[in-house]
Protein backbone atom coordinates (compact mmCIF):
# COMPACT_ATOMS: atom_id res chain seq x y z
CA UNK A 1 0.00 0.00 0.00
CA UNK A 2 2.78 2.46 0.93
CA UNK A 3 4.62 1.58 -2.29
CA UNK A 4 1.58 2.31 -4.47
CA UNK A 5 0.89 5.61 -2.70
CA UNK A 6 4.54 6.65 -2.95
CA UNK A 7 4.50 5.94 -6.68
CA UNK A 8 1.28 7.90 -7.09
CA UNK A 9 2.75 10.86 -5.24
CA UNK A 10 5.95 10.90 -7.25
CA UNK A 11 3.92 10.53 -10.44
CA UNK A 12 1.63 13.44 -9.57
CA UNK A 13 4.46 15.80 -8.62
CA UNK A 14 6.69 14.81 -11.55
CA UNK A 15 4.03 15.13 -14.24
CA UNK A 16 2.81 18.40 -12.77
CA UNK A 17 6.34 19.84 -12.69
CA UNK A 18 6.95 18.73 -16.26
CA UNK A 19 3.94 20.73 -17.44
CA UNK A 20 6.14 23.84 -17.08
CA UNK A 21 9.58 22.58 -18.09
CA UNK A 22 9.20 22.24 -21.89
CA UNK A 23 7.42 25.60 -22.19
CA UNK A 24 10.14 27.28 -20.12
CA UNK A 25 12.94 25.81 -22.25
CA UNK A 26 11.29 26.64 -25.56
CA UNK A 27 10.14 30.15 -24.62
CA UNK A 28 13.54 31.11 -23.18
CA UNK A 29 15.25 30.44 -26.51
CA UNK A 30 12.48 31.98 -28.63
CA UNK A 31 12.39 35.14 -26.50
CA UNK A 32 16.17 35.37 -26.77
CA UNK A 33 15.80 35.13 -30.53
CA UNK A 34 13.17 37.89 -30.55
CA UNK A 35 15.40 40.22 -28.57
CA UNK A 36 18.31 39.44 -30.88
CA UNK A 37 16.14 40.46 -33.85
CA UNK A 38 15.31 43.76 -32.09
CA UNK A 39 18.96 44.54 -31.28
CA UNK A 40 20.00 43.80 -34.86
CA UNK A 41 17.16 45.61 -36.66
CA UNK A 42 15.93 48.24 -34.19
CA UNK A 43 12.35 47.31 -35.18
CA UNK A 44 10.07 48.05 -32.21
CA UNK A 45 7.82 45.15 -33.24
CA UNK A 46 10.49 42.73 -32.00
CA UNK A 47 10.92 44.69 -28.77
CA UNK A 48 7.21 44.46 -28.01
CA UNK A 49 7.20 40.77 -28.84
CA UNK A 50 10.18 40.24 -26.54
CA UNK A 51 8.51 41.95 -23.61
CA UNK A 52 5.10 40.33 -24.14
CA UNK A 53 6.26 36.74 -24.55
CA UNK A 54 9.00 37.32 -21.97
CA UNK A 55 6.37 38.18 -19.36
CA UNK A 56 4.52 34.91 -19.99
CA UNK A 57 7.84 33.06 -19.90
CA UNK A 58 8.63 34.50 -16.47
CA UNK A 59 5.26 33.45 -15.04
CA UNK A 60 5.81 29.90 -16.25
CA UNK A 61 9.43 29.84 -15.04
CA UNK A 62 8.46 30.92 -11.53
CA UNK A 63 5.86 28.16 -11.24
CA UNK A 64 8.32 25.58 -12.53
CA UNK A 65 10.86 26.53 -9.86
CA UNK A 66 8.31 26.16 -7.07
CA UNK A 67 7.10 22.74 -8.19
CA UNK A 68 10.63 21.49 -8.89
CA UNK A 69 11.88 22.28 -5.39
CA UNK A 70 8.99 20.41 -3.77
CA UNK A 71 9.58 17.37 -5.96
CA UNK A 72 13.10 16.76 -4.68
CA UNK A 73 11.98 16.36 -1.06
CA UNK A 74 10.35 13.06 -1.95
CA UNK A 75 13.69 11.31 -2.35
CA UNK A 76 14.21 11.57 1.40
CA UNK A 77 10.58 11.20 2.37
CA UNK A 78 9.29 8.20 0.44
CA UNK A 79 12.33 6.79 -1.35
CA UNK A 80 15.13 6.66 1.22
CA UNK A 81 16.37 3.18 0.20
CA UNK A 82 16.49 4.34 -3.41
CA UNK A 83 18.40 7.49 -2.39
CA UNK A 84 20.83 5.42 -0.36
CA UNK A 85 21.45 3.08 -3.30
CA UNK A 86 21.90 5.68 -6.06
CA UNK A 87 23.21 8.65 -4.09
CA UNK A 88 26.86 8.34 -5.18
CA UNK A 89 25.85 8.31 -8.86
CA UNK A 90 22.59 10.22 -8.99
CA UNK A 91 23.84 13.02 -6.77
CA UNK A 92 26.64 14.15 -9.10
CA UNK A 93 24.57 15.37 -12.09
CA UNK A 94 21.87 16.77 -9.80
CA UNK A 95 24.46 18.71 -7.78
CA UNK A 96 25.96 20.19 -10.94
CA UNK A 97 22.48 21.07 -12.16
CA UNK A 98 21.71 22.91 -8.94
CA UNK A 99 25.09 24.61 -8.43
CA UNK A 100 25.89 25.47 -12.03
CA UNK A 101 22.93 25.32 -14.39
CA UNK A 102 20.18 26.60 -12.10
CA UNK A 103 22.29 29.42 -10.65
CA UNK A 104 23.38 30.41 -14.16
CA UNK A 105 19.77 30.39 -15.24
CA UNK A 106 18.32 32.29 -12.28
CA UNK A 107 21.18 34.82 -11.90
CA UNK A 108 21.15 35.95 -15.51
CA UNK A 109 17.37 35.88 -15.63
CA UNK A 110 17.37 38.32 -12.72
CA UNK A 111 19.79 40.57 -14.60
CA UNK A 112 17.52 40.39 -17.63
CA UNK A 113 14.42 41.32 -15.63
CA UNK A 114 15.98 44.31 -13.85
CA UNK A 115 18.45 45.27 -16.56
CA UNK A 116 16.03 46.92 -19.00
CA UNK A 117 17.30 50.46 -19.56
CA UNK A 118 20.15 49.94 -17.11
CA UNK A 119 22.46 47.63 -19.04
CA UNK A 120 23.81 48.30 -22.55
CA UNK A 121 21.65 46.62 -25.19
CA UNK A 122 24.11 43.93 -26.14
CA UNK A 123 25.05 43.15 -22.55
CA UNK A 124 21.37 42.91 -21.70
CA UNK A 125 20.84 40.60 -24.68
CA UNK A 126 23.65 38.39 -23.44
CA UNK A 127 21.84 37.90 -20.11
CA UNK A 128 18.76 36.30 -21.71
CA UNK A 129 20.97 34.05 -23.85
CA UNK A 130 22.91 33.01 -20.73
CA UNK A 131 19.62 32.23 -18.97
CA UNK A 132 18.43 30.22 -21.99
CA UNK A 133 21.69 28.27 -22.07
CA UNK A 134 21.20 27.64 -18.36
CA UNK A 135 17.81 26.03 -19.05
CA UNK A 136 19.44 23.73 -21.61
CA UNK A 137 22.22 22.72 -19.21
CA UNK A 138 19.72 22.17 -16.42
CA UNK A 139 17.65 19.92 -18.67
CA UNK A 140 20.69 17.93 -19.77
CA UNK A 141 22.01 17.18 -16.29
CA UNK A 142 18.57 16.11 -15.05
CA UNK A 143 18.04 13.92 -18.10
CA UNK A 144 21.51 12.43 -17.62
CA UNK A 145 20.49 11.40 -14.10
CA UNK A 146 17.18 9.95 -15.28
CA UNK A 147 18.84 8.20 -18.22
CA UNK A 148 21.22 6.46 -15.83
CA UNK A 149 18.12 4.96 -14.21
CA UNK A 150 16.98 3.80 -17.65
CA UNK A 151 20.40 2.53 -18.75
CA UNK A 152 22.98 2.35 -15.92
CA UNK A 153 26.50 3.05 -17.20
CA UNK A 154 29.72 4.33 -15.62
CA UNK A 155 28.99 2.67 -12.28
CA UNK A 156 29.19 -0.59 -10.35
CA UNK A 157 27.33 -2.06 -7.39
CA UNK A 158 29.56 -2.55 -4.35
CA UNK A 159 28.76 -6.06 -3.05
CA UNK A 160 29.76 -5.09 0.50
CA UNK A 161 27.72 -1.89 0.91
CA UNK A 162 25.02 -2.82 -1.61
CA UNK A 163 25.22 0.65 -3.16
CA UNK A 164 25.91 1.87 -6.68
CA UNK A 165 29.27 3.62 -6.98
CA UNK A 166 30.33 6.06 -9.70
CA UNK A 167 33.28 4.79 -11.77
CA UNK A 168 33.11 6.97 -14.89
CA UNK A 169 31.27 10.29 -14.72
CA UNK A 170 32.01 10.94 -18.38
CA UNK A 171 30.14 7.77 -19.31
CA UNK A 172 27.12 8.97 -17.31
CA UNK A 173 27.09 12.33 -19.11
CA UNK A 174 27.61 10.79 -22.56
CA UNK A 175 25.14 7.96 -22.03
CA UNK A 176 23.45 7.27 -25.37
CA UNK A 177 20.10 7.27 -23.57
CA UNK A 178 20.80 10.76 -22.19
CA UNK A 179 21.76 12.14 -25.61
CA UNK A 180 18.64 10.63 -27.18
CA UNK A 181 16.35 11.85 -24.41
CA UNK A 182 17.83 15.37 -24.50
CA UNK A 183 17.39 15.86 -28.23
CA UNK A 184 13.84 14.51 -28.06
CA UNK A 185 12.98 16.70 -25.06
CA UNK A 186 14.38 19.88 -26.63
CA UNK A 187 12.53 19.41 -29.91
CA UNK A 188 9.38 18.72 -27.90
CA UNK A 189 10.05 21.92 -25.90
CA UNK A 190 10.16 23.98 -29.10
CA UNK A 191 6.96 22.27 -30.23
CA UNK A 192 5.30 23.19 -26.93
CA UNK A 193 6.46 26.82 -26.98
CA UNK A 194 5.60 27.19 -30.65
CA UNK A 195 2.03 25.99 -30.12
CA UNK A 196 1.72 28.28 -27.09
CA UNK A 197 2.68 31.31 -29.20
CA UNK A 198 0.58 30.09 -32.12
CA UNK A 199 -2.62 29.72 -30.10
CA UNK A 200 -2.39 33.10 -28.39
CA UNK A 201 -1.38 34.88 -31.62
CA UNK A 202 -4.29 33.33 -33.53
CA UNK A 203 -6.71 34.48 -30.81
CA UNK A 204 -5.50 38.08 -31.02
CA UNK A 205 -5.46 38.09 -34.82
CA UNK A 206 -9.07 36.90 -34.88
CA UNK A 207 -9.90 40.06 -32.89
CA UNK A 208 -7.59 42.26 -34.99
CA UNK A 209 -5.53 43.13 -31.90
CA UNK A 210 -1.97 44.38 -32.47
CA UNK A 211 -1.95 42.80 -35.93
CA UNK A 212 1.66 43.71 -36.76
CA UNK A 213 3.02 42.15 -33.57
CA UNK A 214 0.93 38.99 -33.68
CA UNK A 215 1.36 38.33 -37.40
CA UNK A 216 5.10 38.16 -36.82
CA UNK A 217 4.54 36.01 -33.74
CA UNK A 218 2.28 33.67 -35.71
CA UNK A 219 4.79 33.25 -38.53
CA UNK A 220 7.56 32.51 -36.04
CA UNK A 221 5.33 30.01 -34.24
CA UNK A 222 4.27 28.20 -37.42
CA UNK A 223 7.85 27.72 -38.60
CA UNK A 224 8.95 26.68 -35.09
CA UNK A 225 6.22 24.05 -34.77
CA UNK A 226 6.88 22.69 -38.25
CA UNK A 227 10.65 22.33 -37.71
CA UNK A 228 10.26 21.09 -34.12
CA UNK A 229 7.57 18.62 -35.16
CA UNK A 230 9.83 17.05 -37.75
CA UNK A 231 12.69 17.07 -35.23
CA UNK A 232 10.51 15.35 -32.63
CA UNK A 233 9.64 12.59 -35.09
CA UNK A 234 13.30 12.02 -36.00
CA UNK A 235 14.57 12.05 -32.41
CA UNK A 236 11.66 9.87 -31.31
CA UNK A 237 12.65 7.32 -33.94
CA UNK A 238 16.21 7.31 -32.56
CA UNK A 239 14.85 6.81 -29.04
CA UNK A 240 12.65 3.92 -30.17
CA UNK A 241 15.69 2.07 -31.49
CA UNK A 242 17.66 2.72 -28.30
CA UNK A 243 14.69 1.50 -26.28
CA UNK A 244 14.49 -1.70 -28.34
CA UNK A 245 18.17 -2.37 -27.67
CA UNK A 246 18.29 -1.37 -23.99
CA UNK A 247 14.75 -2.10 -22.73
CA UNK A 248 13.11 -4.61 -25.08
CA UNK A 249 10.25 -5.19 -22.64
CA UNK A 250 9.24 -1.53 -22.84
CA UNK A 251 9.07 -1.59 -26.64
CA UNK A 252 7.13 -4.86 -26.62
CA UNK A 253 4.66 -3.44 -24.08
CA UNK A 254 4.30 -0.23 -26.12
CA UNK A 255 3.01 -2.37 -28.99
CA UNK A 256 1.26 -5.03 -26.91
CA UNK A 257 3.42 -7.50 -28.85
CA UNK A 258 3.22 -10.75 -26.93
CA UNK A 259 5.16 -13.03 -29.25
CA UNK A 260 8.39 -12.33 -31.11
CA UNK A 261 7.68 -11.37 -34.70
CA UNK A 262 9.71 -11.13 -37.93
CA UNK A 263 8.70 -8.73 -39.39
CA UNK A 264 6.61 -6.97 -36.73
CA UNK A 265 3.50 -4.94 -37.55
CA UNK A 266 2.50 -1.66 -35.90
CA UNK A 267 -0.78 -1.73 -34.00
CA UNK A 268 -3.09 1.17 -34.80
CA UNK A 269 -5.71 -0.14 -32.37
CA UNK A 270 -5.73 -3.17 -30.11
CA UNK A 271 -8.35 -4.63 -27.81
CA UNK A 272 -6.91 -6.89 -25.14
CA UNK A 273 -8.11 -8.86 -22.14
CA UNK A 274 -8.96 -6.90 -18.99
CA UNK A 275 -5.62 -7.70 -17.38
CA UNK A 276 -3.74 -6.90 -20.60
CA UNK A 277 -2.31 -10.42 -20.75
CA UNK A 278 -3.36 -11.19 -24.31
CA UNK A 279 -4.61 -9.60 -27.51
CA UNK A 280 -8.25 -10.12 -28.51
CA UNK A 281 -8.45 -8.03 -31.70
CA UNK A 282 -6.28 -5.45 -33.43
CA UNK A 283 -5.75 -3.35 -36.54
CA UNK A 284 -2.12 -3.49 -37.69
CA UNK A 285 0.15 -2.02 -40.37
CA UNK A 286 2.66 -4.59 -41.64
CA UNK A 287 6.42 -4.09 -41.05
CA UNK A 288 6.12 -0.61 -39.51
CA UNK A 289 7.10 -1.71 -35.99
CA UNK A 290 10.15 -3.53 -37.33
CA UNK A 291 11.30 -0.35 -39.05
CA UNK A 292 10.64 1.78 -35.95
CA UNK A 293 12.46 -0.61 -33.63
CA UNK A 294 15.37 -1.79 -35.78
CA UNK A 295 15.55 0.42 -38.87
CA UNK A 296 14.87 -2.66 -41.00
CA UNK A 297 11.30 -3.33 -42.25
CA UNK A 298 12.04 -7.06 -41.96
CA UNK A 299 13.73 -6.81 -38.55
CA UNK A 300 12.89 -9.00 -35.55
CA UNK A 301 11.15 -7.49 -32.51
CA UNK A 302 11.03 -9.51 -29.31
CA UNK A 303 7.65 -10.15 -27.75
CA UNK A 304 6.63 -9.78 -24.12
CA UNK A 305 6.59 -13.53 -23.44
CA UNK A 306 10.11 -14.08 -24.73
CA UNK A 307 11.52 -11.05 -22.88
CA UNK A 308 9.81 -12.27 -19.70
CA UNK A 309 11.49 -15.66 -20.00
CA UNK A 310 14.88 -14.05 -20.66
CA UNK A 311 14.44 -11.73 -17.65
CA UNK A 312 13.58 -14.64 -15.36
CA UNK A 313 16.70 -16.45 -16.54
CA UNK A 314 18.86 -13.38 -15.89
CA UNK A 315 17.33 -11.89 -12.72
CA UNK A 316 15.43 -14.79 -11.15
CA UNK A 317 11.72 -15.56 -10.77
CA UNK A 318 9.31 -12.62 -10.93
CA UNK A 319 6.98 -10.64 -13.15
CA UNK A 320 9.03 -8.28 -15.31
CA UNK A 321 6.12 -6.96 -17.35
CA UNK A 322 4.93 -3.36 -16.95
CA UNK A 323 1.27 -2.42 -17.11
CA UNK A 324 0.73 -3.24 -20.79
CA UNK A 325 -2.50 -1.25 -21.40
CA UNK A 326 -0.96 1.90 -19.90
CA UNK A 327 2.26 1.50 -21.90
CA UNK A 328 0.29 0.83 -25.08
CA UNK A 329 -2.11 3.77 -24.84
CA UNK A 330 0.34 6.37 -23.48
CA UNK A 331 2.69 5.56 -26.36
CA UNK A 332 -0.12 6.21 -28.85
CA UNK A 333 -1.38 9.30 -27.06
CA UNK A 334 2.15 10.74 -27.16
CA UNK A 335 2.41 10.20 -30.91
CA UNK A 336 -1.19 11.22 -31.62
CA UNK A 337 -1.23 14.54 -29.78
CA UNK A 338 2.17 15.46 -31.20
CA UNK A 339 0.84 14.78 -34.70
CA UNK A 340 -2.25 16.93 -34.03
CA UNK A 341 -0.04 19.88 -33.10
CA UNK A 342 1.86 19.46 -36.35
CA UNK A 343 -1.41 19.37 -38.32
CA UNK A 344 -2.56 22.66 -36.74
CA UNK A 345 0.71 24.29 -37.82
CA UNK A 346 0.44 22.92 -41.36
CA UNK A 347 -3.13 24.25 -41.61
CA UNK A 348 -1.92 27.65 -40.42
CA UNK A 349 0.86 27.74 -43.00
CA UNK A 350 -1.69 26.98 -45.71
CA UNK A 351 -4.18 29.60 -44.49
CA UNK A 352 -1.60 32.39 -44.25
CA UNK A 353 -0.21 31.85 -47.77
CA UNK A 354 -0.02 35.00 -49.87
CA UNK A 355 0.06 37.24 -46.80
CA UNK A 356 -3.40 36.22 -45.57
CA UNK A 357 -4.27 36.29 -41.88
CA UNK A 358 -5.68 32.91 -40.65
CA UNK A 359 -8.45 34.47 -38.59
CA UNK A 360 -11.36 32.10 -39.23
CA UNK A 361 -13.28 30.98 -36.19
CA UNK A 362 -12.59 27.27 -36.65
CA UNK A 363 -8.85 27.83 -36.92
CA UNK A 364 -8.79 30.11 -33.89
CA UNK A 365 -10.42 27.42 -31.77
CA UNK A 366 -8.14 24.74 -33.23
CA UNK A 367 -5.09 26.86 -32.43
CA UNK A 368 -6.26 27.51 -28.87
CA UNK A 369 -6.95 23.81 -28.32
CA UNK A 370 -3.58 23.11 -29.89
CA UNK A 371 -1.82 24.78 -26.95
CA UNK A 372 -2.72 21.69 -24.95
CA UNK A 373 -1.72 19.08 -27.56
CA UNK A 374 2.04 19.04 -26.88
CA UNK A 375 1.41 19.44 -23.14
CA UNK A 376 -0.60 16.20 -23.15
CA UNK A 377 1.99 14.52 -25.39
CA UNK A 378 4.80 15.52 -23.01
CA UNK A 379 2.93 14.24 -19.96
CA UNK A 380 1.90 10.86 -21.34
CA UNK A 381 5.40 10.50 -22.82
CA UNK A 382 6.92 10.73 -19.35
CA UNK A 383 4.31 8.36 -17.94
CA UNK A 384 5.23 5.86 -20.65
CA UNK A 385 8.96 6.33 -20.03
CA UNK A 386 8.70 5.74 -16.29
CA UNK A 387 5.95 3.11 -16.12
CA UNK A 388 7.33 1.18 -19.06
CA UNK A 389 10.51 0.59 -17.03
CA UNK A 390 8.67 -1.19 -14.22
CA UNK A 391 9.28 -3.20 -12.10
CA UNK A 392 12.70 -1.49 -12.07
CA UNK A 393 13.50 1.90 -10.58
CA UNK A 394 17.09 1.45 -11.85
CA UNK A 395 16.79 -0.84 -14.83
CA UNK A 396 18.20 -4.30 -14.18
CA UNK A 397 19.73 -3.21 -10.87
CA UNK A 398 17.18 -2.03 -8.29
CA UNK A 399 13.50 -2.89 -8.19
CA UNK A 400 10.97 -0.20 -7.39
CA UNK A 401 9.66 -2.17 -4.41
CA UNK A 402 13.16 -2.16 -2.91
CA UNK A 403 13.59 1.62 -3.18
CA UNK A 404 10.69 2.78 -1.01
CA UNK A 405 11.28 4.09 2.53
CA UNK A 406 10.79 1.14 4.93
CA UNK A 407 9.87 3.31 7.92
CA UNK A 408 7.19 5.46 6.23
CA UNK A 409 3.71 3.99 6.53
CA UNK A 410 0.69 4.32 4.24
CA UNK A 411 -0.97 6.99 6.42
CA UNK A 412 2.03 9.32 6.21
CA UNK A 413 2.34 8.89 2.44
CA UNK A 414 -1.40 9.32 1.91
CA UNK A 415 -1.37 12.52 3.97
CA UNK A 416 1.48 14.06 2.00
CA UNK A 417 -0.13 12.90 -1.26
CA UNK A 418 -3.37 14.71 -0.43
CA UNK A 419 -1.52 17.85 0.71
CA UNK A 420 0.67 17.99 -2.40
CA UNK A 421 -2.27 17.33 -4.71
CA UNK A 422 -4.33 20.13 -3.16
CA UNK A 423 -1.34 22.50 -3.16
CA UNK A 424 -0.62 21.80 -6.80
CA UNK A 425 -4.29 22.27 -7.63
CA UNK A 426 -4.13 25.77 -6.14
CA UNK A 427 -0.91 26.51 -8.01
CA UNK A 428 -2.54 25.34 -11.25
CA UNK A 429 -5.36 27.85 -10.76
CA UNK A 430 -2.85 30.63 -10.07
CA UNK A 431 -0.73 29.71 -13.12
CA UNK A 432 -3.65 29.54 -15.54
CA UNK A 433 -5.22 32.73 -14.18
CA UNK A 434 -2.01 34.72 -14.59
CA UNK A 435 -1.24 33.35 -18.04
CA UNK A 436 -4.77 33.99 -19.31
CA UNK A 437 -4.88 37.49 -17.83
CA UNK A 438 -1.62 38.66 -19.37
CA UNK A 439 -2.13 36.76 -22.63
CA UNK A 440 -5.52 38.45 -23.16
CA UNK A 441 -4.08 41.85 -22.30
CA UNK A 442 -1.56 41.76 -25.13
CA UNK A 443 1.73 43.67 -25.41
CA UNK A 444 2.11 46.93 -23.54
CA UNK A 445 2.52 50.08 -25.66
CA UNK A 446 6.00 51.51 -25.86
CA UNK A 447 6.56 54.81 -24.00
CA UNK A 448 6.83 57.99 -26.11
CA UNK A 449 10.39 58.98 -27.09
CA UNK A 450 10.77 61.62 -24.37
CA UNK A 451 9.80 59.07 -21.69
CA UNK A 452 11.95 56.21 -22.93
CA UNK A 453 14.42 54.66 -20.57
CA UNK A 454 18.03 55.82 -20.96
CA UNK A 455 19.89 54.40 -23.94
CA UNK A 456 22.97 52.23 -23.73
CA UNK A 457 25.15 55.33 -24.02
CA UNK A 458 23.72 56.74 -20.78
CA UNK A 459 23.08 53.75 -18.56
CA UNK A 460 21.36 54.31 -15.22
CA UNK A 461 23.45 53.26 -12.24
CA UNK A 462 22.44 50.12 -10.42
CA UNK A 463 21.32 50.67 -6.86
CA UNK A 464 20.65 48.42 -3.89
CA UNK A 465 17.95 49.40 -1.42
CA UNK A 466 17.57 48.04 2.11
Amino acid sequence: MALDLARWQFGVTTVYHFLFVPLTIGLSLLVAGMQTAWVRTGDERWLRMTKFWGKLFLINFAMGVVTGIVQEFQFGMNWSDYSRFVGDVFGAPLAIEGLLAFFLESTFLGLWIFGWGRLPKRVHLATIWAAAIGTLLSAYFILAANSWMQHPVGSRVNPVTGRAELTDFGAVLTNSTAVGAFTHTITAAFLTAGMFILGISAWHLARRNETRVFRSSLRLALVTVLVAGVGTVVTGDVQARLMTEQQPMKMAAAEALWDTSTPASFSLFTIGSLDGSQEVWSVRVPKVLSFMATGDPDGTVEGINDVQRASEAQFGPGDYRPNVPIAYWTFRAMIGFGALALLVALAGLWLQRGGRVPSSRWYTWAALAGIGFPVVANSVGWIFTEMGRQPWVVYGTLRTADGVSPSVGPVSVATSLVVFTLLYGVLAVVEVTLLVRYARKGPDPLPPPDEETPSESTPRPLAVAY
